[in-house]
């Protein structure tokens, strides 16, 4: 599950409801701004290299699906993993990008509406059973929940229609930050780094020679960051590169 964060938040310890509010907030704020979007506008680039909103948009929505099949797993016990294939997956999202705007806002909208009902759905035992993420990892089935809240609240930001990390609940923040500090310690990428959040201790990666660098900001503007998506929002640090994350 999540790990803690310096500030002890943990989207993993919220109820199950809480949690469900949270993932059905990031869905609608997603949904209303792809229903904002002109169908001129499709084409236009995202915060993701490459990357056309129709890519994101349809990448979204197929995410949907492939967390239902985790459902359909922890549910009937029969193997059903996200995607076939990495292959498989990119191809789905290239062959859905070029599709018209109404099919990719079908397909967004009603992917969401099936997995929410599935969610309401899921009895104690499902919840608790175990599935496999496309990443490779073994979690339960109520992990689903923060991945995709994790995918609808940043891919809003990612979608480049003017919202930045701010708008993120600060336990979705607290939560990603905790997600990428611990992919970091435990690749060894972030030697020397020192981020500084407000209100917050120092979260640190030391070296032997005693070299760091200072990344220091408020929370959405430290975990914009470290997220690979710019340091518009810090104080300290904006020259300083993030390590990979995903």
């Amino acid at each position: 599950m999540t790990a803690p964060t310096s500030g002890g938040e943990r989207f993993a310890d919220l109820s199950r409801t809480e949690r469900q509010t949270i993932v059905a907030a990031g869905t609608d704020r997603f949904l209303r701004a792809v229903d904002d979007i002109a169908d001129t506008e499709f084409t236009g680039p995202t915060l993701l290299s490459g990357w056309t909103r129709s890519h994101l948009i349809g990448h979204v929505g197929h995410n949907a699906t492939a967390l239902t099949r985790l459902l359909d797993w922890a549910e009937t016990g029969v193997r059903t993993p996200m995607y076939a294939s990495p292959d498989d997956r990119n191809r789905e999202i290239d062959d859905s990008a070029r599709w018209e705007p109404a099919r990719l806002r079908d397909l967004v909208s009603h992917s969401a509406t099936r997995l929410a009902a599935r969610w309401d759905a899921l009895d104690v035992a499902a919840w608790h059973a175990q599935v496999t993420t496309a990443q490779g990892r073994t979690v339960h089935a109520e992990e689903t929940l923060w991945m995709r809240t994790r995918e609808v609240w940043i891919h809003l930001v990612d979608l480049d229609i003017g919202v930045d990390f701010t708008a993120l609940p600060r336990v979705v923040l607290a939560s990603v930050l905790a997600d990428i500090t611990a992919k970091w310690r435990a690749a060894g990428t972030a030697d020397g780094l020192a981020l500084h959040v407000d209100g917050g201790e120092p979260i640190a990666f030391p070296t032997g020679d005693g070299a760091v660098s200072h990344v220091e900001g408020p929370l959405p503007g430290v975990v914009q960051w470290a997220s690979g998506r710019g340091s518009a929002l810090l104080r300290r640090g904006h020259d300083v590169r993030a390590p990979h994350w995903l």
